[in-house]
């Protein structure tokens, strides 16, 4: 028998259905490690990297002990990149951009190269035939981990479940006192994920994944998006070329108002940073570096309708 029979209530949950399911899928308990597991199953002995990117990419790279090479990016967040330089044995990470990258993808894939799709940042776009991708659910939907990656190489070794109930502390405080009480505790599960070995996906995360209303994310996202756009493109350096199915993570705001970031915290607007290592590994005056301190990534998922989006527009 899976469980006890009676006794005390556990979470309840309306089990739907997940997202991310098939043959070729797998749930496994973060982002990083679908990337280590991807390396490890295919022997790659070195992998290309853009500089703007989370330093944790590293981590698997290190674990494993494997070679990269940082490649840029234009204005446009597409590689400016030679790829007939790639070896057999070599891979090319690309990262999907806040979502916004889907058919800039769907032109990559016609190289003949080892290519490795981080979907880190596009939860619903789709996995492509024998590419291997990966997906986070803790950058859309409020769960402390879980991740998942499509690809046909396995490894032929047994992966342990991992579990999640000590790393919910900074979604019961969110919901029970205020984003402010339960920064703290985010942060600390950010560092419970640190050098984790791969795992498979908790059966907490999964069940949480599983009574998500999907539609409602995707729909409301795509709404805020538009939103914004309709009343921000005009002064955004950015242009936005999106696939129908396509549904952003944020709104990328590109502007020359430094102060704009500042302003939204000091109104309770929080905007995530991407990604402060980049000052370490690029020239301060690197498009990258221009990325890291001129974008300001404004909120549009689904906790929020437009009414919230016009609120966010007063201090923009």
């Amino acid at each position: 028998m899976e469980d006890a029979i009676g006794g005390y209530f556990s979470l309840e949950l309306n089990q739907k259905r997940l997202y991310h399911q098939g043959v070729n899928c797998f749930s496994l308990n973060t982002g990083r490690n679908c990337l280590e597991y991807i390396l490890e199953a295919n022997s790659y002995s070195l992998l290309y990297i853009p500089y703007f990117s989370c330093e944790v990419i590293l981590e698997p790279l290190k674990k494993l002990n494997i070679d990269f090479k940082f490649y840029s990016i234009d204005e446009n967040l597409e590689p400016i990149f030679d790829f007939k330089v790639i070896k057999r044995n070599e891979a090319f990470l690309f990262i999907n951009y806040f979502g916004i990258k889907d058919k800039y993808i769907d032109k990559l894939v016609n190289y003949d190269i080892n290519l490795i799709i981080d979907n880190s940042q596009s939860f619903f776009s789709k996995a492509l035939t024998n590419i291997d991708t990966f997906y986070s659910a803790r950058k859309f939907i409020g769960v402390a981990d879980g991740a998942y990656l499509y690809t046909q190489k396995v490894l032929n070794r047994h992966l342990e479940q991992d579990t999640s109930f000590t790393r919910m502390d900074h979604l019961f405080k969110r919901l029970d006192v205020s984003a402010e009480e339960g920064y703290l505790a985010f942060v600390e599960n950010d560092n419970k994920l640190i050098n984790q070995p791969i795992k498979k996906m908790s059966k907490l995360t999964k069940f949480m994944l599983e009574s998500v209303d999907y539609d409602v994310i995707k729909s409301k996202r795509l709404e805020n998006f538009h939103y914004l756009n309709n009343e921000l493109q005009d002064s955004n350096k950015f242009i936005f070329d999106l696939n129908d199915s396509q549904i952003p993570m944020v709104y990328p705001f590109w502007n020359k108002d430094l102060s704009l970031r500042e302003r939204l915290i000091s109104n309770r607007i929080y905007c995530a940073k991407y990604w402060p290592n980049v000052k370490e590994w690029s020239s301060m005056d690197s498009l990258e570096c221009r990325l890291v301190n001129e974008v300001v990534y404004l909120p549009i998922d689904q906790r929020y309708d437009v009414k919230m989006m016009k609120e966010i527009l007063k201090y923009v």
